[in-house]
């Protein structure tokens, strides 16, 4: 039985160090759509930033995974409709997220060659986040000391390119489709919540993450491409 696991573990060693890996950090804005606020859905109003993680499998797609951070603002004063604008709300929430999923490569992506080596991409997978817990209450903002979790869907469209042997420049747009309509404080749950409701609570709100990756590649050369 030792033997075993003893050959299984080196075949998962070797198997992994037979692929390329990408190690490195995003940074860029956030900005969230909702009942309250822009609809805009490329205008951040807030910071991100965090970190990602690639397993280039094939040529054609990457395994992926990221933590990342977000803070946006709803603003109805910013809104083009008239009856936000004169609503009034305003206030700030943000964003703790974990995501995992699979990236598919437009054109072949071998960062095996010498040369350049670039291709646009989309993301998808399933993502989990964290956010602040908010309602209000006379036209004014309440905030209850809890945080609230939730999934989302993420679709992300971006574009990489290798700069040297060891560094990738990358450039996203990356929209989440949440599971929860309260991002902007207009549908808090719970039935002592149900008065403070507000906006269309049959749909569900989005936040998006844009901005630029820098990561570091690294892992030996796949055999299969030994001879190209």
């Amino acid at each position: 039985m030792r033997g075993i696991f003893t050959v299984f573990f080196m075949f998962i060693i070797s198997a992994g160090f037979s692929q390329t890996y990408e190690i490195g950090l995003f940074g860029g804005g956030a900005n969230a759509i909702g009942d309250v606020g822009r609809m805009n859905y490329i205008a951040p109003t807030g910071f991100a930033f965090g970190g990602i993680a690639k397993w280039n499998k094939s040529k054609r797609y990457a395994w992926r995974g990221s933590l990342l951070y977000g803070q946006f603002s709803f603003d109805d004063a910013k809104s083009d409709i008239a009856s936000r604008n004169q609503r009034g709300y305003s206030f700030r929430n943000s964003v703790k997220e974990v995501s995992a999923g699979l990236e598919f490569h437009f054109w072949e992506y071998n960062l095996h060659k010498v040369g350049p080596a670039m291709t646009p991409y989309l993301y998808t997978g399933l993502s989990y986040f964290r956010y602040n817990f908010h309602y209000f209450d006379a036209g004014q903002l309440q905030t209850i000391d809890q945080e609230d979790g939730s999934l989302a869907i993420p679709m992300t469209v971006g574009i990489k390119a290798r700069i040297n042997q060891f560094l990738i420049f990358g450039a996203e747009i990356g929209a989440r489709y949440t599971f929860t309509d309260n991002l902007d404080g207009s549908n808090p749950e719970g039935t002592n919540f149900e008065q403070f409701r507000f906006g269309n609570i049959f749909s569900d709100d989005w936040y998006v993450f844009s901005g630029i990756t820098v990561t570091y590649t690294f892992g030996r050369k796949p055999c299969s491409d030994c001879f190209e």
